[in-house]
Parts: C-alpha cells; sequence; structure tokens
C-alpha cells in the first residue's frame, strides 16, 4: 500500500534567506527570511516562511540541517537576461568604437566575423563569451552567431555544455555589397539555415534552442526573408534582428523595399513580428510602429551602451513600455563595449536621465523598474517567462547569489543597510565579485566545473 504522506516531490536543494524579485504587478518584491525549494528538475517547489521549517521539511521531505543558510549582507535575484548580444564580436569588445554603425560594420565587424569558418579559433571565442557573461550573472542570453553553421552549432553546444540558457542564431545574410566574401546566396542561406535548425533541435539540449536570424532587413533579400518567416513558423522558432537602429536606417530600408510603409511593416510582411520575435534596438520607431509591435506581441531589445557608444540614437524606454510592447535589455557586444547586464542597467538609467534632461516632461526610470527589465522583463521579451524570469513556483530556478560585502569587492557597506538599498548598491557598484553563485535551472555553473572534452 503507498504511503500517502509521502511528498510527491523529491527536494535537491533549500535556501534560506533574502530572495529579491520581480512580478507582473510589482517591479520590486523583496521577500526576507524565506525558504525556498529546488526539486531534483530544478524547478521552484516552494516558497515559505523561515518560521514554518518545520512544518515544510515534513510537507516536503528534506532535513533542515541540509538547508543553505545565506549570509547577512547576501541575497537571491533572478538571473540576468541578455536580450542582444553577438558572440563572434567578443574578441573586439572594449574597443573600435571610432566610427558610426554602418562604416563600423564594414570595418571591424565583417572581417572578424568571417573568420568564424574556423573552429578552432570560434572555439576560443565562444568558450569566452559564455564563460565571461556566466560570470557577470547572465543566466540567459540571445545570440547572434555569424553566417557559419558549424561554428553557430558550437555555440550552441558550448552554451550547453556551461548549463546556460540560451537561444543562439546562425545569421542570414545574402546581400552584402561592402564585404563580399562575407555573405551566402539565397539558396545556400536557407539550405544552411534548415540544416542549422535541425541539428541543433536534434542535440536535444534542455536550455539551448535555435533562433531564426535575419541579421536586418537591409542585408537580406526580399525572397530571404519570406523563406525565414516560413521557417519560424512551421518549426514554431524564436526570430531575432535589428530595427531602426541609426536615423538613416528608414531612408535606406524604404528604397530597398519601397512596398513597405515602415521598417516595422518589412518585418511584418514577411511574417518576421511573433510573439516570439525580439528586435534590437528601436531607437527611431514611430508610435504607429509600436502599435504594430504592441499587436503582434514582439519585443524591442535596449541596447544603450551600443546605442550610446556608435552615436546610435536614445531609445525613449518609458514610451516603449506606455505602448504596452514588451522590452528587456541587451549588451550587444561589441557595439556595446560591456557584456556585464550590470552595465545595461546603468546605461539604461544613464540614458533615461538624460531624457529627462533634455524634456523635463519626461518620467525617468527608477531603478526598481530597471532591474524588472533586466529579469522578468528579459523573459518576458523572449517568451520565456512560463520558464523563469523570477521565484514563482513551477518556474526553474534561474538565480544569483550575490554577496554585497565579498572580500576585496567593490563595494563598502558602512553601516546595516536594509535589502532594497543593498540591491541598489549592487546594481549601481557591484561586478562579477558580488556574484558568488550562479544557478540556471537549479543547476551551479559558477563557481565553473569545466565541462569534459
Amino acid at each position: 500500500m503507498a504511503n500517502s504522506n509521502r511528498p510527491t516531490t523529491e527536494i535537491a536543494d533549500v535556501y534560506r534567506g533574502t530572495f529579491i524579485h520581480s512580478t507582473q504587478q510589482t517591479a520590486l518584491q523583496i521577500l526576507e527570511d524565506k525558504l525556498l525549494g529546488v526539486d531534483m528538475d530544478g524547478k521552484i517547489a516552494f516558497i515559505g516562511k523561515g518560521a514554518e521549517l518545520d512544518r515544510l521539511s515534513q510537507t516536503f521531505g528534506f532535513s533542515p540541517s541540509e538547508v543553505t543558510q545565506l549570509a547577512q549582507h547576501e541575497f537571491f535575484m533572478p538571473g540576468l537576461v541578455d536580450t542582444h548580444i553577438h558572440a563572434a564580436q567578443y574578441s573586439y569588445a572594449g574597443t573600435a568604437l571610432d566610427m558610426p554603425l554602418l562604416q563600423w560594420l564594414n570595418t571591424y565587424t565583417f572581417p572578424v566575423e568571417s573568420r568564424f569558418e574556423d573552429l578552432q579559433f570560434a572555439h576560443r571565442v565562444y568558450s569566452q563569451v559564455v564563460k565571461r557573461t556566466l560570470r557577470n550573472g547572465t543566466t540567459t542570453a540571445c545570440y547572434f552567431a555569424t553566417i557559419h553553421t558549424d561554428s553557430s552549432l558550437l555555440l550552441g553546444q558550448i552554451a550547453n555544455d556551461f548549463g546556460q540558457r540560451a537561444l543562439v542564431g546562425k545569421v542570414c545574410m545574402d546581400r552584402n555589397n561592402s564585404v563580399k566574401h562575407y555573405k551566402e546566396t539565397s539558396q545556400e542561406c536557407q539550405e544552411e539555415t534548415c540544416r542549422f535548425i535541425a541539428e541543433l533541435l536534434n542535440k536535444k539540449y534542455p536550455l539551448v534552442r535555435p533562433v531564426v536570424t535575419p541579421r536586418f532587413a537591409r542585408f537580406c533579400s526580399a525572397a530571404l526573408l519570406g523563406q525565414l518567416g516560413a521557417m519560424a513558423k512551421n518549426n514554431n522558432l524564436h526570430i531575432q534582428s535589428h530595427i531602426s537602429e541609426i536615423v538613416e536606417d528608414f531612408q535606406l530600408v524604404k528604397d530597398q523595399f519601397p512596398e513597405s510603409e515602415s521598417f516595422t511593416d518589412v518585418y511584418h510582411k514577411y511574417n518576421l513580428l511573433t510573439d516570439k520575435t525580439v528586435m534590437a534596438h528601436g531607437c527611431h520607431l514611430s508610435d504607429e510602429e509600436l502599435a504594430l509591435f504592441r499587436e503582434t506581441g514582439a519585443s524591442l531589445s535596449h541596447c544603450p551602451n551600443s546605442n550610446i557608444s556608435l552615436c546610435s540614437g536614445m531609445l525613449n524606454v518609458r514610451n516603449v513600455l506606455n505602448h504596452k510592447v514588451k522590452l528587456g535589455l541587451g549588451t550587444d557586444v561589441a557595439g556595446g563595449y560591456s557584456a556585464s547586464m550590470l552595465d545595461a542597467v546603468r546605461r539604461t538609467l544613464d540614458t533615461s536621465k538624460v531624457l529627462t534632461i533634455q524634456d523635463p516632461e519626461h518620467d525617468t526610470l527608477t531603478f526598481e523598474e530597471v532591474f524588472r527589465l533586466a529579469t522578468l522583463g528579459g523573459s518576458q521579451a523572449l517568451s520565456l517567462d512560463d520558464r523563469t524570469g523570477n521565484f514563482e513556483v513551477g518556474k526553474d530556478f534561474d538565480a544569483l547569489r550575490v554577496n554585497v560585502a565579498a572580500p576585496d569587492g567593490p563595494i563598502d557597506l558602512i553601516q546595516c543597510e536594509e535589502p532594497k538599498i543593498i540591491l541598489e548598491k549592487f546594481l549601481n557598484l557591484g561586478d562579477d565579485r558580488n556574484i558568488v553563485e550562479v544557478f540556471v535551472a537549479g543547476r551551479k555553473v559558477v563557481p565553473f566545473t569545466e565541462p569534459t572534452a
């Protein structure tokens, strides 16, 4: 006879302390002295009060002596979500920011990306970018790779080996008159993208999925955009690209697609605006285009470091949110010089304040709102919020264990502070030294255990 008192869920880990996250209703929710249990599948099994330890241990069948207790200046927060990053550009991050976008692409980006046909070079760069972003708390990343199928598959393997949740895109571009050796024909692009999708899906990685990736409407023919839209629909896949990054984009795209009413309409016409689409930048979108984003469920990735570094423009995030368009944050390496999402948080706040300087009526973003954009907002932008983004029972445990008083860290605590102040200090002053542990789907991925060859 079955034991009716036996727990139905086997608990792998239980943590006690302060948990800080966002919800749909609240930009910042602080849960003090809570117990959070993670089951064997890496999902959050329960959240309860610390005072209920005995009851919860009996209900869920764990020993109180096995509970991990956080220290006074520690807290858990959801993992950071980078909604737009070019993994192949990481080798020159922090340099080459002396040109406007289009000249920058031709001078630096395309020559470097063309090297990723070399799998040894690709392995070196991709291993470094996955490790660096994980170390900086990025538990989910939406990656652009290059046009090369095999090295793009390698990026997926590396993300899986290190335990990062990732969307990986083989870049598609059949129009590139500036660097002629770095493009494919429409036929090659279609065939290789099909191969990339099929092979990556066949790997059955638990946390890594393909994302259909037209680089940018101007670098793609109408036929290719149509093929990619159909491919995404038929396979129920995510889509990523760039939109309205610079002022010149509108006329450049209009010249190539004269039948379309706007840049957004180009993507919409080829079925590339869906509730699984994330478009980077959007600095110069009209209100009508934002309404189309809202209608289709497509989202934006705000990349403030890149927007400033390449003098592209400044996205009015408040206006996007007022249009009820999903929005997350991105580093946009290497147009953005930092691979840390903490930098994206800071540059987002800076950009909002500059807009307020220009227009005192502008409603400046708060750090609580930007915290939500970097966590739950990012998961919503990538349509992954059913699995990650905050500490709700049933979601995967993607989390950072943060110690604001880490030895030799960048933060000096003069006095005992409440959790909200500690979080604000971490967002403004912290770095990877404060991120003690990183968890993805319940697995501790930082500190690293090197994957086997």
